[in-house]
């Protein structure tokens, strides 16, 4: 048995998403535990957040921000960022980056500002 997966991001296709253009690698697999995704940040992506996704965004190309729970975080090529379930987040700037949800992704966790927990 195979104990490996590879995936060619450039060659799948580029699906719309609340962020801008986003390319999912191993989303499709039923027993990945990740899922990796290169994500074109749109001019005007949309807060959200999730309740079992823990996410890291590294920062490919580019230079803006990261906007959590409120907060506006710097970032540049090679920033990483971890954001826990719960934190609203959306990334603003022109930028590509890297985005790795643990566990992989769920289109079913995505919430939005008038759902929020804490308001």
């Amino acid at each position: 048995m195979k104990r490996f997966e590879q995936v060619e991001l450039a060659d799948l296709p580029p699906l719309d998403c609340c962020c801008g253009t986003t390319r999912r690698g191993f989303a499709d697999l039923d027993d990945a535990p990740a899922s990796v995704h290169f994500l074109e940040v749109s001019d005007e992506p949309t807060a959200h957040f999730h309740r079992k996704t823990t996410e890291i965004y590294v920062i490919l190309e580019g230079e803006g921000h990261l906007e959590l729970d409120g907060e506006l975080i710097a970032v540049k090529p090679l920033s990483a960022v971890l954001i826990r379930p719960g934190c609203r987040h959306r990334a603003v700037g022109k930028l590509k980056l890297l985005n790795i949800p643990v566990p992989k992704h769920d289109e079913s966790d995505f919430f939005y500002e008038e759902s929020h927990p804490n308001g």
